[in-house]
């Protein structure tokens, strides 16, 4: 029993406990929360790619919780050793009708090479996809299109792994087989079409931008980038740093800068990286202070030209109309992320090649 005189001063000096008792919460949360990240470890820590000298901001900047995420795809890369010939072997181009390319391998090593494609672009309607649902003897027959789509991609792929090495293996070995596109699909994603104009409604440069689609990367920058620097051969260039200068007959232009920026825009959302990865960032437009990613990057661009036009548009007349572009009726073209799919490295740099010789020469493969 408190005294009288007690009840009436508190009454009439009231004192407010929620402020400290908030004030307390709050300092205890973040006491508790302080502990934890030193215990457990900081959830949003950071690691940084270095691609140039200090001190120019020219670093790749990445959660280290996105880097130790893999490509989910990588669990379906297959660990298959090939066989070993002696010799005495025979040769699939001697037991098997039709075998325009790998004939020169024998019978189990062309089956087993066989089996992993089927694998890679094919896994629910198997061999018949190429090859159609009669038996064996009638696999010789070129009736289907997508078996001589399938012995061109082939004969592109032995020609990466051979004669684009600098790109492809810039940083160790890691090859090109099918799985690096198609990843379990009969047509692999990110293939692209032209589909300019994409304003009918204007003429000239209005046609081809300000609308916003998947090959401007959603902006309004030019929807005809990769036609024209990926298969065109145009040259990828920005105008000139002055304002006011006198151009020379084939000088890019406004219009050719902003080209390139749509073009800089794909290869970026393609790798998953930055800018800085390739340029230095106080200098983009300066090739002599440019990262070893630029020289890896124009190799890219060479190989990816050469893929689309020795490869993959000579295939327009082979496709049927369902596979053609929806506005030009083009063949299906390739770019960076066709392959790459959001990383820098392709399957995150997983070695596919290793179990696959056949696919890395146009040669005899060598086995190790």
């Amino acid at each position: 029993m408190l005294p009288k005189w007690f009840n009436l001063w508190n009454r009439e000096n009231p004192t407010n406990v929620f402020g400290p008792a908030i004030l307390v919460g709050v300092l205890g949360g973040a006491v508790s929360l302080a502990i934890l990240i030193v215990v457990l470890g900081q959830p949003y820590a950071t690691d940084s790619l270095q691609t140039g000298p200090r001190g120019t901001g020219m670093s790749v900047t990445e959660f280290e919780s996105d880097l130790n995420t893999p490509d989910p795809d990588i669990a379906l890369l297959m660990e298959d050793e090939p066989y070993k010939p002696d010799g005495s072997e025979d040769l699939a181009k001697d037991i098997y009708k039709n075998v325009q390319v790998l004939g020169n391998l024998t019978e189990d090593n062309f089956n087993r090479l066989m089996a992993a494609m089927t694998n890679w672009v094919s896994p629910e309607q198997g061999c018949a996809y190429c090859h159609g649902e009669g038996d064996l003897e009638t696999y010789g027959e070129d009736n289907l299109y997508t078996k001589v789509v399938a012995r061109k991609m082939i004969q592109m792929t032995q020609n990466i792994n051979e004669n684009w090495d600098g790109h492809v293996n810039a940083n160790k070995q890691v090859g090109v087989t099918c799985m690096t596109c198609h990843r379990g699909q009969n047509v692999p994603s990110e293939i692209w079409f032209d589909i300019t104009p994409v304003n009918e409604a204007t003429a000239g440069w209005s046609a081809i931008q300000n609308r916003v689609t998947p090959l401007s990367q959603y902006t309004s920058l030019p929807s005809d980038a990769l036609q024209a620097y990926l298969v065109d051969y145009e040259t990828i260039g920005v105008h000139d740093l002055e304002s006011r200068v006198a151009n020379e007959p084939g000088d890019p232009l406004i219009q050719q800068a902003e080209r390139t920026y749509s073009l800089m825009n794909y290869f970026s959302n393609s790798l998953g990286k930055n800018c800085v990865l390739c340029h230095n960032s106080r200098a983009f437009y300066d090739t002599e202070q440019v990262t070893p990613q630029w020289g890896t990057a124009s190799l890219g661009i060479g190989m990816v030209q050469e893929m689309n036009n020795d490869y993959l548009i000579p295939l327009g007349d082979v496709y049927p109309e369902s596979r053609l572009g929806p506005k030009h009726g083009d063949a299906p073209k390739a770019a960076c992320k066709t392959c790459h799919k959001g990383y820098q490295q392709p399957l995150q740099g997983a070695n596919v090649i290793q179990y696959w010789p056949e696919l890395a020469t146009t040669g005899d493969p060598v086995y190790e």
